[in-house]
Parts: C-alpha cells; structure tokens; sequence
C-alpha cells in the first residue's frame, strides 16, 4: 500500500481578495421557520445512529487546519442534524480537537525553528495591496504530539465506541484498513502513520480506522474515503515520491474491503457512499495561471542573455540532426524547448518536466565534437528535461511558496525563471490525464458497489452535484448564491483552496440526502445552506 509523509506538506497561497478576515463565528440571521420535518419520512432506512468515516472532507477539515469551529460544521455533523427529522439522535459525537485554530498541516516546518505553531489559515494584507491566506500563531493545544501536549490524545481508546464521526485528515483509503496507521512507535519514521488517527487509538493497539467505525454500532453510515487517493497526488503536483496515485486495482481491493467491513455488522445497516468530484475545478488548482511572471525590459534581456547558450546548444542540435542522431520528432520537440523571456506581465515558468527526452547524451555529443567546452556542458545539466509551461499544464497553489524566489540568495538564480522548478511544482498533461482516470476509475468502483447492494447502499453523487456548479460557475440556494471558488462572500471554498467551508459543506451535503432519498424512499429534508456560515466578508 502507497501512503505519503504528512509532514512533508507545504502550501502557499496567492488571492486576488479583500482585506484582514476575522475567524468564523456565529451569526444571528433572520430565516424563516423550518417546517421542513413535518413531511419528513425514513423511508426503508433507519438513521438512530449515523456513523460516518472518511477523510479529510468528513473531518471537518478547512482553512488548512482541523479547528473546533470546523468540526462543529462538518459534514457528518450537518447530515446529522437533517437525519434527526426522521429519528437520528440529536447527540452526534466527533473526536473534537479542542483547539480554536487547530495544527495547520499545509505549513512545514510546524512548529518552526522559533516553536512557533501555526494554525488555520485566515486572510490578512501583511503590507500588501490584496490579501493572503495567511497561517494564525496556534496553541500547544493544537499540537499533534502528545509528549509535548498529551490533551492531544482522545481518551484511553474506549470513547470511540460511542463516537459518530470516524473522519480522519490526509489518509487514504489503504490507510483505514491497516492497524500501522494509529501505532505510535511509527510516529516519524513510517509513512503509514497518520496521527489524527493515532489520537483515537492510543498507543496502538492493533485497531483499524474501518474496523472502529463498523464497531460503532451505527444504524447508517457514510463512507467517503478515497479522494486523498489522488488529491495528494494532485496536490504534490503529480511527484510520487511525496504522494503515489494509488492504482485502480488497489483502490477496488480496498473499497471493497472497506464496503464489505462497514456493511458485516449483524444489525444490517445501510449507508450511503460518496464519490469524487473533479479537483481540477477546484481554486487550489485554478487560481494561478501558466504564464504568471512579470518581468521589466532589462531583467527580461538579462535572463534572455543566461539562455542563449542554452538555445544556441538546441539549434545546433536541430541544424545537425542527421550527425547527432536527432530524429524529426525530436526536432520538433526542440523547438519546443527553447526559453524565451519578454519584458510583459504574463511571462511562462521555467519547469522540470520528466516526460520530456533527456537531453544529457546529446550534450555529451556537442561536447565531444568540440561544439561546446567541458565548462559549458556543465552548465547545461540543469536543463536536460526543462520547458516553459503552457495552457495545457496545471500549476498548484503550492507553487506560490516557490515562484519567484532565489536560491542562495543569488539574485541571478530565480526559481521558475532561470532556475527550473521541480515535478512537484506543476501538473503536466500527463500527470492530469493519469489522475483523471484514476479518478474515473475509482468513481466506477463506488458506483458498482452500489449496485451490487442495492437494498442496502446509496450513492452520493458529488461528481454530478459538483459538476452542474461548476459548469454554471454559481447555484442559489435558500436565497443564497454559492459560487465554486474562495471568493468571500458567496466562495464556497476556505482559504486553502482543497476543503470547503462550513456553507460549502452544507452544500454538498445536499448531494448525499438526495441519493439517500431516492435509494430508501426516504424524504429527509435537504440542508438549508442560509444557516451556516461562508468564508467572512474582509473588513476595514
């Protein structure tokens, strides 16, 4: 099984938004009287206890961090409070992390050399003319290491007999079948463990994610496990050494393993499981562009003049094919390769691209016929497999953690200009197309392990939900508009771009009550989106 470190993850984000954000809170609204339950019906389900297990989306995640605020808005949560219409108990209890700001992982290294520990993000200027989603200083409360905060730990492992939210942040699917994910003698040193899960089963006990949420005693259950399969992956931008793709076969074994554990408890329950929409439609993944450096006429000659001998080495190369063995589809590859930089706002980033024909052998032939020097061939081994991008690939928000800044402190190294950045930093064709039908797979795997229960599992088909806003770029509902984007007030998005925020959650629960109803003959209400609170307007 391929897991990842979550240690490793970094982000950083670039808005074009408004000013300071001040941390989710209550609010008072006027909303008409919810009549809703008087019509409400169970059909063939029975909802006395929802249990829910899944991952990030079903934690509550959002803004970065796993926070008190979030939780109490979680998916599971919401659904919940829309199963109590038709005899689901008002008691929902979730492995709360008692902490305002919560761990925020996208931050590395948290803490940071000073011990500072970061939490959710929030936006804030920091001096400049727009906004950034910008890291909170958190609590040792929040920290998810129980030498230095033993609150950390969930009880002694007996609570989670009576939890309902089994949602656990950054695991993948193989992960909740495996006791290594919550023993602690793993903390550090292997990739399979993951500590949010660690905290439930403390020190290690040889208990499993799925075998705790099929020991739960639920009634119902939500299973949404899966998209972290290929959203890290995604996230990473396609670098499997930080986040593999689970395969397609792998993926079936575990679902099925996991569907089969969820559904064997003798009380028969049913459930619901939930499938994976497009990431790619997601801010995380759309709000930087290809082409976004600007440059000034004189930087612009200047990185021009460090690449010509670069773009002189390729020309020869095109000009000499027959006598360097360049074949014509290389030629035309070449051409491709050649760095160019203007003095515009929109200039392409220099990137890695380990598809492209290493060039290092042909290097190699210029130097042994005396067409370059042993120093200027040298010089050329950075860019073996480097382009520009172009509008077919993907650059993560992640990237704005790197762009534009130097190496050493030398201001003629520049990464993504003059320096290339590394796989991780842009989604390529490629690496789109693979995640893309990974993604499909693993959507036709849930789609048939409805079918092959069918009296006793629904779909929650988030692609469809999700994809409807996001080719209308905007839904109303409840005299609400919800667009597919950060954008406060009507983004449906947190400040990470990946999780939604509490109204985003909201929404999407809609997607699972319709196919519950249309399974179980049930008329469970649909969330009233007015109630829960979007990212917050900045202010003054």
């Amino acid at each position: 099984m391929k897991t990842f470190q979550l240690k490793n993850i970094a982000l950083f984000i670039v808005l074009l938004t408004a000013c300071k954000q001040e941390p989710i809170v209550p609010q008072e609204q006027t909303v008409t009287p919810d009549t809703s339950c008087q019509d409400a019906t169970k059909g063939s389900a029975d909802f006395t206890k929802f249990v829910a297990v899944g991952s990030s989306y079903t934690a509550g995640f959002q803004a970065g961090a796993l926070f008190t605020d979030g939780q109490n808005n979680s998916l599971p949560a919401i659904l919940n409070k829309q199963f109590q219409c038709v005899g689901a108990s008002a008691t929902f209890n979730q492995p709360t992390i008692g902490s305002a700001l919560g761990y925020n992982i996208f931050v590395s290294p948290n803490p940071d050399a000073n011990n500072h520990i970061f939490g959710r993000f929030l936006l804030e200027y920091n001096g400049a003319s727009s906004p950034t989603p910008t890291p909170q200083l958190s609590t040792i409360a929040a920290l998810p290491n129980p030498a230095a905060n033993p609150s950390f730990i969930f009880g002694d492992g007996s609570e989670k007999a009576s939890l309902n939210n089994f949602g656990i942040q950054a695991i993948v699917l193989g992960q909740a079948l495996i006791p290594q994910t919550g023993d602690w003698s793993g903390a550090g040193t292997d990739p399979r463990f993951n500590p949010f899960y660690g905290r439930l089963a403390y020190p290690g006990t040889g208990s499993t994610l799925i075998g705790d949420a099929a020991a739960a005693g639920g009634t119902f259950f939500m299973l949404w496990l899966g998209m972290d399969d290929f959203m890290l992956y995604a996230v990473y931008g396609g670098d499997a050494k930080l986040a593999p793709l689970t395969s397609s076969s792998d993926f079936a074994g575990e679902y099925g393993a996991a569907v089969g554990a969820m559904l064997s408890p003798p009380n028969s329950p049913k459930g619901v499981l939930g499938n994976f929409p497009d990431i790619f439609a997601m801010p995380h993944f759309t709000s930087v562009g290809y082409n976004p450096i600007p440059l000034d006429a004189s930087t612009a000659a200047a990185v021009n003049t460090g690449f010509a001998g670069y773009n002189a080495a390729l020309g020869a190369l095109i000009a000499n094919a027959s006598a360097f063995g360049v074949s014509s589809q290389l030629a035309a590859e070449l051409n491709t390769r050649m760095v160019s930089f203007a003095a515009v706002s929109n200039n392409r980033i220099l990137i890695m691209d380990e598809t492209l024909t290493n060039l290092g052998p042909y290097f190699d032939e210029l130097e042994g016929a005396g067409a370059i020097t042993a120093n200027q061939r040298a010089q050329l081994t950075p860019y073996q497999q480097v382009r520009q991008t172009t509008s077919s690939d993907i650059i993560p928000l992640a990237t704005g953690s790197i762009l534009g800044t130097l190496v050493n402190n030398d201001p003629t190294l520049v990464n993504g200009v003059s320096v290339p950045l590394a796989d991780r930093y842009a989604i390529t064709p490629s690496e789109r197309d693979s995640i893309n039908a990974a993604r499909n797979s693993f959507n036709a795997t849930v789609s048939g392990a409805v079918l092959a229960n069918p009296t006793r599992l629904a779909l929650g088909d988030v692609n469809t939900f999700m994809g409807t806003i996001n080719a209308n770029q905007a839904a109303i509902r409840n005299n609400i508009t919800v667009t597919p984007n950060i954008n406060p007030p009507t983004g449906m998005y947190s400040e990470d771009g990946l999780h939604p925020n509490s109204r985003g959650y909201a929404f999407i629960s809609i997607a699972f009550i319709n196919g519950i109803n249309d399974a179980f003959g049930a008329t469970v209400p649909p969330t009233d989106i007015s109630l829960y609170s979007a990212t917050a307007l900045p202010i003054p």
